[in-house]
């Protein structure tokens, strides 16, 4: 079981690491008591089977109750639990730019105003930041560089996570609207007027035998292969989570279908899943 407990100065960038954790596999909980800590812990390793990455995130929000943090988290190690403590900082110069953009209350009321709230909440996190096992400073930071340090410090290989979408659809049923990349391929001989294949798919051989016997479809596959290949590492370092390719034939039953699963057989090294949307349309 692997607990993290994210902490920091509100505006720092804490919402940022929790959908970075979020996207990693952690069960994320947000603005919890510390005191409920270990009997958190011990209920997830009851359940372990179903949860093996948490992260708390626990904050000013709940108050002077922050102060008992550091002690609850001593019971968390006296029980034997590992746990990573992140503390998420950033300058005050920053902190304020923030809050001004979002025009949100500061957890920490001053009738000074704003950079009093700021230096008050430092203050009360201070011994906390102290035993932090890793503080990210995200004040120069772009969501990508973020990502690469949170990804340096989870050990977290970058395509770990990324998801690759092969999508089959029908043009005639319109177009997936969460497609990233789209290809037509109602160029390619059509099965559909081949009354042996008519009511067969691009799932059966027969089918994608027919459509990958010509040049053009064989031409056609092996580039696309070669760019999807190229692309996917530049969308990893950009910080992009999941790409959908969508391809797409007249009716989305054997074109489509065939080519699509021909580039998702040649994804190798990615999560890839090839989705057939239109496959059961017309059936009875």
């Amino acid at each position: 079981m692997q607990f993290t407990i994210v902490t920091g100065l509100s505006g720092a960038g804490k919402t940022q690491v929790i959908r970075f954790l979020e996207d990693s596999g952690f069960f994320c909980m947000d603005n919890l008591p510390p005191v409920i800590i270990p009997q958190l812990a011990e209920m997830f390793i009851s359940i372990n089977t179903k949860y093996d990455k948490v992260a708390f995130v626990i904050d000013s929000r709940v108050g002077d109750m922050i102060n008992e943090l550091l002690s609850n988290l001593k019971i968390l190690k006296e029980n034997g639990y590992e746990y990573k403590l992140l503390f998420v900082n950033a300058r005050d110069e920053v902190l304020i730019k923030r809050y001004k953009e979002t025009r949100r209350t500061h957890p920490i009321p001053s009738k000074l105003g704003l950079v009093d709230s700021i230096k008050k909440e430092r203050e009360m996190l201070d011994k906390i930041y102290q035993e932090a096992d890793a503080v990210i400073d995200t004040s120069d930071y772009t969501l990508a560089e973020l990502s690469k340090r949170l990804r340096e410090i989870y050990s977290v290989e970058k395509k770990q996570n990324f998801v690759i979408n092969v999508m089959s659809f029908g043009f005639k049923y319109g177009l997936p609207l969460d497609a990233d990349l789209v290809f037509d391929v109602r160029c390619f001989a059509n099965p559909f007027y081949v009354d042996e294949l008519k009511n067969k798919t691009g799932n059966d051989k027969e089918v994608q035998d027919y459509v990958m016997s010509t040049k053009s479809a064989q031409e056609f596959s092996t580039k696309l292969i070669d760019m999807i290949k190229f692309l996917v590492p530049l969308y990893i370092e950009e910080g992009k989570a999941s790409l959908t390719i969508a391809i797409g034939c007249t009716g989305g039953k054997h074109r489509s279908i065939t080519l699509a699963n021909v580039l998702a057989d040649n994804l190798q090294g990615y999560s890839v899943n090839a989705i057939h949307r239109d496959i059961l349309r017309g059936k009875k």
